[in-house]
């Protein structure tokens, strides 16, 4: 229904408006009292109010209505007399004393359309304006989600976001991921009593029982024992047990079979269908961050007792290979007394069975030390000695070292190595180790007849080319190295297992492998006494014809 207020003291024209406007099923006024007019106007603001320009009170009646333009159409009736200009501005359409009904009836219907087109635009542009605001908050809302992995941030954004899109009056908020038992958040407007904070928990506790659907709940919660963590924003205030009758949305907070809480709002003043999505989708939108925190939180603990584990192995090998240097040392000086012939005569079976006793006891006093350095290595407990060093002297002294080996098993152990090669700041033992362990398990894997060679040279770190596999080794190489390369024709390695070989433990799974034994801890040990000269090692391999082990390390030391 229209709301008319016409404001006139002419009776002719009261007569002429009556008339018009009482055939309508309008709500019409016809006034000429200036109270009156005020008391109607503030009972309910018209939508169409038509002015006498002759009206005695006109000025005041100007003061009353220009704060209602917004929503009011103003029309002025209007003779011959000039008006001012002051209030003409207020007008939104003119008609005049002698101006027929029909006229006067589509000028009131135009203004009304235009005033209903103007509010619909208003409303529009208001909803329009709120779902951008609530867009924006979910975008604020979901980048926050992305920059945490504490799982209480991950609450309070939740919180803080919906406040943002929502304006609630309290948020319960019942976290079941922040600490080893449940907690209640709430986050209020106002000050909440302890009687009121027990009503809470207790409606906390049939929310949470009744999101398990029946089954049992991962926690039992007792009332009394249900921890609270409360921020208020205005303590001067305090909200009563009418809190229950505001209107309030529910949601769990879920990922598929996990349940991380569930989070309940109340608001005075009623929810909107836009508004429910908006919470659903906040609280939907938290569970996957609030998973990925909780992976991380196991691979950090997992980390943790991986680290404790690793290192109580190296304790143990340590202590381990320690023990077991003692007495093996009195067996080999045993051993060696034996031999000597010095005790009794020996016949050929004793010098058998001795000479293979004495190389058990040298394998097993390599695979010691091997554990012990790689337990220094670990332990970050393994000295070096830089001092300046020619790597050909390195190299000839383990072709010297291991000739006899390869000889024996009727393999060449050939040098081809860059004259008058610059010196470089190394640890020559460990270089010599490093070597010893590349030479020898290329003796070990390399079929009698075949050939080695072992060569040197300079390079420049830009100028190594390797096979993808091992390009991160070298990715951070620059300036120039010595470079030593082992090179045999022994049974290769698949591309598959080359970056397993540097493995600690690792052996390349085949016949011979099996056959010549070793604890694959060679290569691993040799990998990392390079690093700490700066350096680095890789492979190119080729199934049955052969490997290539490279290592280089800086010429000049940094």
């Amino acid at each position: 229904m229209i709301k008319i207020l016409f404001i006139s003291d002419n009776n002719e024209q009261i007569d002429k408006y009556d008339a018009i406007l009482n055939k309508t099923s309008n709500e019409y006024y016809c006034i000429s009292d200036e109270a009156i007019i005020s008391d109607v106007i503030n009972s309910g603001v018209p939508d169409i109010i038509i002015i006498d320009q002759a009206y005695k009170n006109l000025r005041n009646i100007h003061k009353l209505i220009k704060s209602y333009t917004d929503n009011t159409v103003v029309i002025f009736l209007i003779n011959s007399s000039p008006v001012e200009k002051e209030i003409l501005k207020y007008a939104n359409a003119f008609i005049t004393y002698d101006m027929p009904e029909d006229l006067i009836n589509s000028t009131i219907n135009i203004n009304l359309r235009m005033k209903n087109a103007i509010e619909m635009l208003s409303n529009s542009n208001k909803d329009l304006a709120d779902s951008l605001y609530r867009l924006n908050a979910l975008y604020s809302t979901s980048s926050q989600f992305a920059g945490t992995l504490d799982k209480e941030k991950l609450l309070r954004c939740m919180s803080e976001g919906m406040d943002r899109a929502l304006s609630f009056s309290l948020n319960c908020t019942l976290s079941l991921c922040t600490e080893t038992e449940p907690v209640l958040i709430l986050d209020s407007l106002y000050e909440l009593s302890e009687e009121l904070i027990s009503a809470i928990k207790l409606r906390t506790i049939l929310n949470y029982n009744s999101i398990f659907d029946g089954a049992e709940p991962p926690f039992k919660i007792e009332i009394d024992k249900l921890k609270v963590v409360k921020h208020v924003k205005n303590t001067a205030n305090r909200f009563t047990f009418n809190l229950f009758q505001y209107d309030n949305m529910f949601a769990p907070i879920k990922l598929a079979d996990n349940i991380f809480g569930f989070v309940e709002i109340f608001k005075d003043g009623s929810f909107s269908s836009d508004d429910s999505t908006c919470f659903q989708t906040i609280a939907q939108q938290v569970a996957l961050p609030l998973k990925n925190a909780s992976l991380y939180q196991e691979i950090i603990e997992a980390n943790v007792k991986l680290e404790k584990l690793e290192r109580l192995k190296s304790e143990f090998i340590s202590i381990v290979s320690h023990e077991l240097r003692t007495p093996l040392t009195s067996i080999k000086n045993s051993l060696d007394i034996l031999s000597s012939g010095k005790c009794f005569d020996m016949t050929e079976s004793a010098e058998k069975f001795l000479a293979m006793a004495s190389r058990n006891v040298q394998r097993l006093s390599g695979i010691i030390n091997d554990l012990l350095d790689l337990s220094k290595i670990e332990a970050g407990k393994m000295e070096f000695k830089f001092a300046p060093t020619n790597i050909n002297t390195v190299i000839d002294y383990v072709k010297t070292a291991l000739s006899v080996v390869a000889k024996s098993k009727g393999i060449e152990l050939v040098v081809d190595v860059l004259e008058n090669i610059p010196d470089t700041i190394a640890d020559s033992q460990r270089l010599e180790q490093v070597l010893t362990n590349l030479v020898s398990n290329a003796i070990k894997y390399t079929p009698e007849g075949k050939t080695i060679k072992i060569s040197s040279k300079v390079v420049n770190g830009n100028d190594i080319k390797i096979n993808d596999i091992f390009k991160d080794s070298i990715s951070g190489l620059s300036g120039d190295y010595i470079q030593v390369s082992v090179k045999d024709e022994g049974i290769g390695i698949d591309p598959k297992d080359q970056l397993r070989a540097f493995d600690k433990f690792a052996q390349i799974e085949n016949s011979l492998s099996r056959k010549v034994g070793g604890t694959g801890l060679g290569l691993p040990i040799a990998k990392q006494l390079l690093e700490a000269h700066k350096g680095a090692i890789w492979c190119d391999s080729e199934l049955n014809k052969g490997s290539k082990f490279t290592f280089v390390i800086p010429l000049v030391r940094t």
